[in-house]
């Protein structure tokens, strides 16, 4: 039985540090996978050498303006030719069995797709603990995230990506997993893989980043939850599109 193909989309802001290796880490898991693999790099108001090192390193390259992640990453899955649609965030690493365990675990007929678990690159005790909070959240809710995987046609069922700014990964996992108990499939997650995270924000701004914003930012926060999100919008803008 021919081995399903395999689009990886990998949204990408500015990424000419991190963009070489992830992609090797893809080529990696797709020699071992050993399927047809492709590969599309979605430029995001690139003002760096992105887009050229991704093409010198073999990827297809398609551009995006939007300040919206998902959007960016619906462009990848859109045009892509694999049958099934893997994500992956440019600064993080796919271990190499990745596309392997995908690819199986889809051929089982028993899941509408999945995420993959979290691992930073490095560890020290405010890392551990937000592994661990992240960890928690995802065994209690099981909308596991990281890296995304589904056949393309069940993407395109939902609509792709939740078109938002915040908490659009939790979304998306919700929405593949709605479609999935309508269809008698499961959302599940990598048994035997995972997603490298880049400490990159931790290295440049100290590894209680994210402790520190939840408690300056409370009063955003509870606006957010109230229904005012003009100044959570102004935080992820200044977070992650600026």
């Amino acid at each position: 039985m021919k081995a399903p193909s395999i689009t990886v989309v990998v949204p990408a802001h500015n990424e000419e540090k991190y963009v070489g290796r992830c992609i090797s880490s893809v080529k990696a898991a797709a020699r071992y996978y050993g399927g047809r693999v492709e590969i599309i790099v979605v430029c995001n108001r690139c003002t760096d050498r992105t887009a050229e090192l991704a093409e010198k390193h073999g990827a297809k390259v398609m551009y995006n303006e939007e300040r919206c992640i998902a959007g960016v990453r619906n462009t990848g899955i859109f045009a892509a030719e694999g049958d099934i649609v893997v994500t992956i965030d440019c600064d993080n690493r796919m271990t190499k069995g990745t596309l392997r365990e995908i690819a199986y675990l889809m051929s089982t007929g028993l899941y509408i797709g999945g995420g993959a678990p979290i691992r930073f690159e490095r560890y020290s005790l405010p890392l551990f603990f937000n592994d661990m909070l992240c960890s928690a959240a995802f065994r209690l809710t099981g909308l596991y995230c990281g890296i995304f995987w589904a056949e393309k046609k069940t993407f395109l069922e939902i609509g792709g990506f939740s078109e938002i700014k915040a908490m659009e990964d939790a979304a998306t996992a919700g929405k593949l997993r709605q479609y999935g108990k309508k269809t008698g499939r499961r959302y599940t997650v990598l048994r035997k893989n995972h997603l490298i995270n880049s400490t990159r924000k931790f290295d440049d701004l100290g590894d209680m980043l994210y402790f520190r914003l939840m408690l300056r930012n409370l009063g955003t926060f509870a606006r957010a939850a109230a229904g005012d999100r003009k100044k959570l919008d102004e935080l992820l803008d200044k977070l992650f599109y600026d």
